[in-house]
């Protein structure tokens, strides 16, 4: 009986009314970030002024306040991927040890003699027994009683330090599980450095975020750039006091074993020979404060914590006459002389510093030194102005596709396309609820995956609507038809959505930050559009059907893409339709081996420079202007973008990756706009995107591999939901959708960039879901029918999903088109790939999966085998 309980339908209208409030504050954007960023001020300990007065009261503090973030491409701002050099601290550390180890033997010297500190290049402590080298071995055993357990998990009863003796020398390194253990605790660190620096200059919705094993991901929206932000992050700000053992003016040196040669700040040409063990080091620094001197010149005044102010105060103690430096990066900033104990832990850093240089070196202090260097492999630049644009065309989009699809949805199903509609309101809204609630970011590709979401929406709408017009045909009466038609599909929804589902997980798993984002709205898409297909359209129905009592439902309809019965039969030519595709998959193939892909940055590495001016783009100016840089291989060309109109005089500059470099070079790029700016003065760059080839290439294998696990997950779910025969038929249709997109990019030269990967999965799902459609009534089929041939049961089964399919396809479609002419050149690409495989993966799941099947032959019913197979074939050939 078609009814829903009370409870039910409270749960339901109470999951949709806080999905909807959780939403609410996206409409409202300017005022609650206005309001969210008062609250973080008064938080920050600020006075409460007017200004933030007026902005804590633009939103009611009872109401949610959770915002969708907009991320780089939407707002502008700077992006970087930084590679922790984790090696730099295995020296250091064993360096450090230099004086606990000297300080040990020392007491032993009536027994193993003098000993000798060695130089070596690898991060390792050599020392000598210079008279006693037989004493090697007992020395090491000394030595061995300085290990510490490893303080890490995996590293559970090992000791840090492998010691052993060797030719009269004793070799301390660090053990492998140390070295591991180091490695976690650098990036972490790191990664809180960074996020220190970065807060302490006020930024808006930072992104700051360990990725791999020793990587570190920093989106900041408001930046104008990333050379800005490099100099804000960049700095390792290393501080330390050392020792010194003497000055010179020749840099080349020796120094000695245990001793470096650093140049002084401030004086050009001198030099200081000092210690490498520092006596204190800014990890013991609790406190910096821009301050000024007793002549007043601008300085920095510094405090240790307890430890590092017993160790200060004991150094300078033993050594009051004996200068020591300040050592600022590897820079002597200051060598005073020690002229008496300095207790307490604090004291100043004096030099050549104005007010702007002492405040910012202050921020570098506080917020802690970085403890290892920092390689930058991949940055981007995005100007507000492109931000804004971005925006603007994602709305037009969303707009357009939006009404679209409600337009047709209403002419293909009359009343219960209203309630359709309805539901992909409510689905929308539940989306950016969620968004809201865990605090993602959205991106442009994200916008993509909400306007998909539209057109793919309304597919288990469809599934069920199409049924219930079967269920109508047997006069079962339209509450039953209703009734049965939610329940008979069921299978192929959660079938068709959980695979696409899959394919989104692989995505956000294996990928990164606008693919990502693309992913988590493709995934929450998926769950909105089941949850409000199976229960808010179906509650809206019973609560119509209870009101109306209507005799019929779903009859008459205004639009019909494919009559209401069909016999086709799709396999009176099935060698025509796999020799079609035999022929396309042979040029696909061709012309990746003739010509291949025309890679993005992302794959084969370089840089991309957007540019717009107030003048015309002349081609012949801006590659005249940096001829003669020597940068290789330049690209120039003109975007001209209907979206915004003609006079945008938008040009892409794509310059090669440098062979000699692994990690992006900010000189090379500000080297470009330097000269660029030369030859056309009023020329703006409105984004920078970098990426180094270390970087290239392994988003390539990362690349083939989600495709590959994409592929082998359908492959596996399949195959456990239906038989190996299915999932063969729909893993063979997936392996042409993406050759044949692969094919199409590579015929047509369009570039391939990331975007286009989690194009290509996508394609996967959608691809997947039509075909697991039409698999799942071919299941239903086969053991209603038993006696039916096989292709009698496939073409009855593609016959009954047919109007599902192009129904589904079209809505999609109308999304897609959509976003194409109105979101912006900047994801077309990605966006043609997807009409594409909407295209080719309609046919695929219609001509190839299905034949594929029909070759392979499968078993007339799972419970009760059937002998009565005979001739697949035999029956369709013409």
């Amino acid at each position: 009986m078609l009814q829903i309980d009370l409870w039910k339908r409270l749960c339901i209208c109470g999951v949709v009314a806080l999905g909807l409030w959780l939403a609410l504050p996206n409409a409202f954007y300017p005022r609650v970030e206005a309001h969210n960023d008062a609250i973080a001020a008064v938080e920050a300990g600020n006075a409460e002024t007017p200004e933030i007065a007026q902005a804590l009261s633009q939103w009611p503090d009872w109401m949610p306040s959770g915002l969708v973030n907009l991320g780089l491409d939407l707002r502008g701002g700077a992006h970087l991927l930084a590679e922790v050099k984790v090696a730099d601290v295995y020296q250091a550390r064993v360096e450090g040890m230099w004086p606990e180890v000297r300080d040990l033997l020392r007491e032993e010297r009536d027994r193993i003699g003098p000993i000798r500190l060695q130089s070596t290049e690898n991060a390792e402590l050599r020392v000598r027994l210079v008279e006693r080298p037989d004493m090697a071995s007992e020395a090491a055993s000394l030595v061995r009683g300085l290990a510490r357990p490893v303080t890490s998990l995996t590293g559970a009863g090992a000791s840090d330090i492998d010691v052993s003796a060797e030719a009269g020398e004793i070799i301390v390194r660090l053990s492998e599980a140390e070295q591991l253990a180091t490695d976690d605790r650098t990036v972490r660190q790191a990664l809180e450095i960074i996020r220190r620096r970065i807060d302490e200059v006020g930024t808006r919705e930072p992104t700051i975020q360990r990725q791999g094993a020793d990587r570190i991901l920093i989106q900041v929206p408001g930046v104008g750039s990333a050379a800005e932000l490099k100099q804000i992050i960049g700095t390792t700000a290393q501080l330390t006091f050392q020792p010194v053992v003497s000055r010179t003016s020749n840099a080349e040196e020796r120094p000695g074993a245990g001793n470096e040669v650093l140049p002084s700040l401030d004086d050009e040409g001198v030099y200081y020979i000092l210690e490498r063990a520092p006596v204190v080091t800014g990890e013991e620094l609790v406190d910096a404060q821009p301050d000024f001197d007793q002549n007043g010149r601008p300085a920095v005044s510094f405090r240790f914590n307890p430890t590092g102010a017993r160790k200060f105060g004991d150094y300078t103690a033993e050594n009051i006459g004996n200068p020591f430096a300040i050592v600022l990066d590897s820079e002597v900033i200051s060598a005073p002389v020690i002229q008496s104990h300095i207790a307490g832990g604090s004291g100043i850093i004096t030099g050549n510093f104005n007010v702007e240089e002492s405040t910012k070196l202050a921020v570098l202090l506080r917020a802690g030194a970085l403890p290892a260097g920092l390689e930058f492999l991949e940055e981007r630049t995005v100007g507000p102005e492109l931000g804004a644009d971005s925006i603007e065309a994602g709305k037009i989009a969303c707009i357009v596709a939006f009404v679209l699809v409600l337009v047709f949805m209403f002419a293909s199903y009359g009343t219960f396309g209203i309630f359709a509609n309805i539901a992909l309101i409510v689905n929308v809204g539940l989306i950016f609820g969620l968004l809201s609630m865990i605090g993602a970011t959205l991106t442009l590709p994200g916008i993509a995956g909400i306007v998909l979401t539209i057109g793919m929406a309304v597919d288990a709408n469809v599934l069920v609507f199409e049924r219930i017009k079967e269920e109508m045909k047997s006069a079962k009466g339209p509450a039953r038809a209703i009734e049965l038609g939610y329940e008979k599909a069921m299978s192929a929804i959660v079938d068709a959505n959980l695979t696409t589902f899959l394919t989104a997980v692989i995505l956000y798993a294996m990928g990164s930050g606008p693919v990502r984002g693309f992913a988590i709205t493709l995934g929450l898409g998926i769950i909105t559009s089941v949850f409000t297909a199976l229960f808010v359209t179906r509650l809206i129905a019973v609560i119509w059907f209870e009101r109306r009592r209507p005799k019929t439902v779903l009859q008459g309809r205004a639009l019909r893409l494919v009559p209401d019965v069909t016999s086709w039969d799709f396999f009176s030519r099935w060698k025509l339709w796999l020799g079609i595709s035999g022929v396309f998959v042979l040029v696909a193939l061709g012309s990746f081996g003739l010509q291949g892909l025309n890679f993005g940055i992302d794959f084969k590495g370089g840089t991309t420079i957007r540019t717009q001016s107030v003048e015309p783009v002349d081609i012949g100016t801006y590659r005249g202007a940096m001829d003669g840089l020597e940068l290789g291989d330049i690209s120039i060309t003109e975007v001209f973008d209907p979206t915004f109109g003609a006079d945008q005089n938008v040009a892409m500059i794509r310059i090669q990756a440098q062979d000699d470099q692994e990690s992006v070079s900010a000189e090379m790029i500000l080297t470009v706009e330097a000269a660029l700016q030369e030859a056309v003065p009023d020329v703006k760059f409105t984004s920078v995107e970098s990426v180094g080839p270390k970087v290239s290439g392994e988003l390539i294998q990362t690349a083939v591999i989600a495709v590959i696990l994409a592929i082998g997950a359908v492959l596996i779910y399949i195959w456990m939901r239906f038989e190996w025969q299915f999932a063969v038929g729909a893993v063979l249709a997936l392996v042409h959708d993406v050759v044949l997109t692969i094919g199409v990019f590579s015929e047509l030269q369009i570039q391939f960039d990331l975007a286009i990967i989690a194009a290509l999965l996508t394609i996967v799902g959608y691809s997947l879901n039509d075909t697991v459609v039409v698999f799942d009534r071919v299941r239903e089929n086969l053991r209603k029918y038993k006696k039916k041939p096989l292709g009698e049961v496939l073409n009855l089964s593609i016959n009954e999903t047919l109007s599902r399919t192009v129904m589904t396809s079209v809505t999609t479609l109308l999304a897609l088109l959509a976003l194409y002419f109105l979101g912006g050149d900047v994801i077309r690409g990605f966006v043609f790939a997807m009409i594409w495989g909407v295209i080719v993966g309609t046919y695929s799941s219609i001509f190839v999966a299905s034949t594929v099947l029909l070759w392979l032959g499968v078993k007339r019913d799972w419970s009760k085998p059937d002998a009565t197979t005979g001739n697949q074939f035999a029956n369709i050939d013409a």
